[in-house]
């Protein structure tokens, strides 16, 4: 899924889409993570796309959500659990929390959950 809007997160395209897809895979396994405010907006509107893709259940649906996560048990999650959770809920399935900066760079800090 390549995206034009966005941060760039101070990385080049590859890395910046990796980064995006490893913590969405995160996010979607532990359905809570711990990252700065900017990663965690932008892993907010990734994870929010992939749920919207799964939510079409098809087999392009389970093919994209495929490209996007390449852990198995993390599809599997997505379409036996997630999905069903978020089916009539139209949007807004992530939550980011502010919770104070980083001691080392100053940086802030945010939580970004799985709603519930």
């Amino acid at each position: 899924m390549k995206t034009m809007a966005g941060r760039k997160l101070s990385r080049p395209t590859g890395a910046r889409s990796a980064l995006l897809k490893n913590m969405t895979a995160s996010l979607l396994q532990h359905e809570q993570i711990k990252t700065t405010y900017a990663k965690a907006r932008e892993v907010a509107r990734y994870t929010e796309n992939v749920i919207a893709i799964a939510k079409k259940k098809n087999l392009a649906a389970y093919r994209r959500v495929g490209a996007i996560i390449p852990d198995k048990k993390v599809q599997r999650k997505i379409h036996d659990v997630l999905v069903p959770r978020y089916q009539s809920r139209p949007g807004g399935c992530t939550r980011v929390h502010r919770i104070g900066t980083r001691l080392g760079d100053n940086a802030e800090i945010a939580v970004i959950k799985m709603v519930v």
